[in-house]
């Protein structure tokens, strides 16, 4: 495994983190695909065999479910101070006006309840999953340095939004001498390309670390663009991200194989390298259904592409419209 740095950050990380979302009770929440504890287990073992000791999920995956499992199966399998532990707070996690957003109310409340569900007396980062008009972002961001001034949270992150309003928290941390966020949680793969216009030049600029989430697209580029799983037939939000280019999605997917066989490649393995190629990147955070998986992906650690490699593979590319805010 190969390590690397959050952004300017001391934390240390492997450079593949694991997303959860995939791990919880299909009857809770809003993904009917996820895994129950019994099949997420060996998966969760698996990462930690293979050296990865990021792992990065949220307390609306499966209504918290996910944290849960992530707790039983890696905070009880590890020493705490060898993984790095990421969640995310923004999702409804009850119904009413204060079950959600980046209130003080709910953020202190739900970083107890995230605590609880992974069995851990502090986080190593805590994100906001979406940016939330509806509070002032004063109260948001003094509320966050709170959380790590009481040793609860020890690094905070962000996600999904825009690069003016990322640019703006940023201002305001420093300005008042808040703790910054570190990271940048963001949409990126060679699909959905769109992050490379603004919010990757904002993060390079201020040294914040880019994890990047769906860097297969769900899957999408790890399989013939036309070949469709059971998650794929079920995941709406997957739809919605992907709809539409889809000539060009099906030319790069196209150019994904073609790398792949120049290399004795998967598919899997082209495409997460195309990621870990970017200065940017700190680490891609991708979904694993089965252990193999896991073994697939880190073998991308050692797949370099070559400069007509990155031409082949981005050659296909057009604009889109901004998805999954």
């Amino acid at each position: 495994m190969r390590f690397v740095k959050l952004g300017n950050s001391g934390a240390t990380v492997s450079a593949l983190g694991l997303g959860c979302m995939t791990y919880g009770d299909p009857h809770r929440g809003t993904h009917g695909w996820t895994l129950r504890e019994s099949e997420s287990a060996p998966i969760l073992r698996r990462a930690l065999d293979l050296g990865i000791n990021f792992f990065d999920t949220a307390n609306v995956y499966s209504s918290g479910d996910s944290e849960r499992i992530l707790g039983a199966s890696v905070l009880k399998q590890a020493r705490r101070e060898e993984v790095v532990i990421a969640t995310k707070v923004h999702g409804e996690m009850a119904p009413g006006p204060n079950g959600w957003g980046l209130s003080r109310k709910h953020i202190l409340w739900q970083v107890d309840e995230s605590l609880k569900r992974l069995g851990t007396d502090y986080l190593d980062l805590y994100q906001v999953h979406r940016w939330d008009p509806s509070t002032p972002l004063e109260e948001t961001l003094e509320t966050l340095d709170g959380l790590v001034r009481a040793g609860k949270v020890r690094y905070l992150g962000a996600s999904t939004m825009y690069a003016w309003q990322f640019a703006r928290a940023q201002a305001l941390q420093q300005a008042r001498g808040w703790s910054p966020f570190i990271t940048m949680q963001a949409h990126y793969n060679l699909v959905y390309r769109e992050e490379e216009r603004e919010m990757f030049p904002l993060c390079a600029a201020t040294g914040t670390g880019v994890l990047a989430y769906s860097p297969l697209a769900r899957g999408r580029l790890a399989r013939g663009w036309d070949e469709v799983t059971m998650r794929q037939r079920r995941d709406e939000l997957g739809h919605s991200l992907y709809a539409g280019s889809e000539e060009a999605n099906r030319a790069v997917a196209g150019a994904v194989l073609r790398v792949a066989l120049r290399h004795g490649a998967t598919r899997a393995q082209v495409a997460l390298a195309w990621v870990l190629a970017h200065p940017t990147v700190s680490a891609p955070v991708l979904g694993a259904s089965a252990a193999g998986h896991l073994d697939d992906a880190v073998a991308a650690l050692d797949l370099r592409l070559s400069p007509e490699d990155l031409d082949d593979l981005e050659q296909d590319y057009t604009p889109r419209a901004v998805a999954g805010f």
